[in-house]
């Protein structure tokens, strides 16, 4: 009986530069990687803590000509501490009732994701996705997911108890990363994009697990603006994890030196260590 290690070796790609969704005017570029195979749960774990986001089985960090704004942030969950406003907001939402599922899609879900874009993002990048994107948004993943649903009593004439609120979350070793979010468009005024943040923020602390992963924030982009509400709040900037510090420190102006180049930039990945598998 010999063994051997197999090394983990993932391909990394650009995509073409398109319209910037956060910041009006620019063009994004993406560098990406395949998420497969037996690795894919600790690939995705290492990558994540590089400012990597995944996207089925796709894992990706932005990597703009000029632009260095979208900056990964997370939430030490260990130090977070509610600002009078989000007390305010799990209090007014303290009666939808949490139930974590298998990454599973239902009709339920896309018909409340369908209002939600029609009602917030009608003009967005997944306006047009249909019930089969969808469930491939939800089921395609080769990691540990689960889906966070959050349901309401029913009002009259309806059965169950119909959904408020839905998080696709992934699993990490240190975390949870909250993929994407979902709420019923005539509950504006419980906050409850905010209010599942919150909500994760617990799981997290009931599960021992130290961050919560939030995605992308992007100074200057309203549409992010909303996450450095968040006390206790991270960004990976420079190639490390650092606390966020006075928000308007942060800038989205351009510069031709602000990105390195794509090869130094894959130089610099640290992929996890490779498992001597046994082989005869």
């Amino acid at each position: 009986m010999m063994r051997h290690t197999l090394p983990i070796a993932p391909q990394f790609y650009v995509t073409a530069p398109q319209p910037c969704p956060y910041l009006e005017g620019r063009m994004e570029r993406k560098l990406f990687t395949a998420l497969q195979g037996d690795q894919a749960q600790r690939l995705n774990d290492s990558l994540s803590k590089q400012g990597f986001r995944r996207s089925q089985n796709v894992l990706y960090r932005p990597s703009c000509a000029e632009c260095s704004a979208c900056l990964s942030a997370r939430i030490r969950v260990a130090d977070f501490k509610p600002s009078r406003t989000q007390r305010r907001i799990m209090k007014n939402a303290a009666h939808l009732r949490r139930n974590a599922t298998s990454p599973w899609a239902t009709e339920d879900q896309f018909g409340l994701f369908r209002r939600y874009l029609d009602a917030r993002h009608a003009d967005g990048g997944m306006a047009d996705m249909d019930v089969f994107e969808f469930a491939a948004m939800i089921e395609e993943t080769p990691i540990k997911s689960r889906v966070i649903e959050y349901t309401r009593a029913a009002g009259p004439g309806e059965r169950g108890r119909p959904l408020a609120c839905v998080a696709l979350t992934d699993v990490f070793d240190d975390g949870l990363s909250m993929v994407y979010s979902f709420y019923d468009p005539d509950m504006i005024d419980l906050s409850l994009g905010t209010f599942a943040i919150l909500d994760h923020i617990d799981i997290a602390q009931e599960a021992g697990l130290p961050y919560v992963y939030l995605g992308y924030w992007v100074p200057g982009s309203r549409k992010m603006g909303y996450k450095a509400g968040f006390n206790a709040l991270e960004i990976f900037k420079h190639g490390a994890w650092q606390d966020i510090g006075d928000p308007a420190d942060h800038r989205a102006e351009l510069h031709p030196l602000s990105v390195d180049p794509i090869a130094e930039q894959v130089a610099r990945i640290s992929l996890p260590e490779a498992r001597s598998v046994p082989r005869e």
